[in-house]
């Protein structure tokens, strides 16, 4: 495997696919009532939204590393400024709302710098357009539609909780003050955690079984027939050297960041673009397995879980927060590919900057009977394993059972290496 934060770095950061699976996923519009309006904002509804979970990818950034040996894009700090809309007055706190912890992974980024001189895996201002206009459209959804949450930002209702790196924590930063205008009342508090402890990203640092369970899938991931032989071509068609340590994720990383940002690429690779995002899908979908359910369930499990329990404590009134109405994880494509891939709708694309996975709860006005609601990307999921689009709470605990893990069996896996080299 990669050093350590180096492989956690584009683990957490490059886009993670899933395959060797049927995808089973339907997409469909936004559910309606007899009315004709949709039933979750609708006040005359039969259902009640109670709470909403959005898991979201930060915005575009600078790359992670560049192409070596293939001519440089300028990533000038121009491309970074931030637009005056997206100000808002925050604080980044751990998750007892002390000092913000160290973070190692950011530190490994500010220890190179790129051509224009910038470092690597910076939001940019695109990055934080693209969030801010992602708050906008959660403000029409929750504001401006239903009245669900307050105009202005009330840190009672809305929690932000962030991974510890700084493209991250600006994309939650953005997407508050798209989310309310800038209108705040407080100072908005975005929670953080030490990396060994992060759950929101594959933990390769603090789970030891996960990182011999990757490492060796990762290592051998470049070596398939398949991959190995358009691998020697393309580093053929660029010139690069031999002795370069290049795989499809890093061409790719480069490769999007370039497009995104309308800055040059080279010819070659306009010609191998779909052949460059085909063979980078292949190589993750070696790595993470889905056949190799341990090793998704330490990726993704204790966040799956977390999930489940803020619906459990909000619908059993244990919650600490009774106010507490939305929760926002700002965190990387390698959170969403195997939370989608968990639920059952991976669609065998990588997440766009600032996708969002939202989970709403929902309560039978009558019954109490109480659905989950799942969208991707402002489009409605339909989970296998579930008889509706709302679907009933204990279908959907079912669908999470094959995958969630207790802080408690997380830790005891993570350390359960003994006489294990590799998978």
């Amino acid at each position: 495997m990669r050093g350590l934060w180096g492989g956690a770095a584009v683990l957490g950061s490059a886009s993670m696919a899933f395959a060797s699976m049927l995808w089973s996923q339907q997409k469909t519009e936004p559910e309606k009532d007899a009315t004709g309006c949709n039933s979750d904002t609708n006040s005359s509804s039969p259902y009640e939204l109670k709470l909403v979970q959005i898991l979201f990818r930060h915005g575009a950034r600078t790359p992670l590393k560049s192409i070596p040996d293939v001519l440089e894009a300028q990533w000038v700090p121009e491309l970074l400024e931030a637009p005056p809309h997206t100000d808002i007055s925050y604080v980044v706190t751990n998750l007892q709302g002390g000092p913000r912890p160290s973070s190692p992974i950011e530190d490994s980024y500010r220890r190179s710098i790129l051509t224009g001189g910038t470092f690597p895996g910076q939001l940019t201002t695109l990055g934080m357009q693209q969030l801010y206009e992602l708050g906008k459209r959660l403000r029409r959804r929750y504001i401006e539609e239903s009245a669900f949450l307050s105009s202005t930002f009330n840190p009672d209702e809305v929690y932000v909780r962030s991974t510890n790196i700084v493209r991250t924590i600006e994309s939650a930063k953005c997407l508050v003050a798209g989310l309310f205008q800038q209108k705040q009342k407080e100072i908005v508090p975005i929670l953080t955690t030490e990396a060994e402890s992060e759950i929101l990203y594959p933990n390769y640092h603090g789970c030891k079984l996960l990182k011999i369970l990757g490492g060796h899938r990762w290592a051998e991931s470049s070596t398939l027939p398949h991959i190995a032989a358009d691998l020697q071509s393309i580093r053929s068609e660029l010139g690069i050297a031999a002795h370069q340590n290049v795989d499809f994720i890093l061409i790719r990383d480069d490769m999007v960041a370039r497009e995104t940002h309308g800055l040059p690429c080279p010819q070659v690779l306009c010609t191998w673009r779909d052949k460059v995002e085909q063979r980078a899908v292949d190589m993750m979908c070696h790595i993470f397995e889905p056949s190799k359910r341990e090793n998704l369930q330490l990726s993704v499990g204790p966040l799956l879980q977390v999930l489940r329990d803020n619906i459990e404590e909000k619908l059993q009134g244990t919650s600490s927060e009774p106010s507490r109405k939305m929760l926002l994880y700002s965190a990387h494509d390698t959170t969403l590919i195997p939370c989608l891939l968990a639920l059952g709708i991976f669609d065998m694309r990588w997440p766009p900057y600032a996708a969002d996975l939202t989970l709403e709860l929902h309560q039978n006005r009558k019954t109490n009977e109480a659905f989950v609601k799942v969208s991707y990307v402002g489009q409605d999921q339909l989970i296998p394993g579930c008889s509706a689009v709302y679907c009933p709470l204990q279908e959907f605990k079912q669908v999470l059972s094959a995958y969630s893990l207790s802080p408690e069996d997380y830790e005891s896996r993570c350390n359960s290496t003994e006489g294990l080299t590799k998978p």
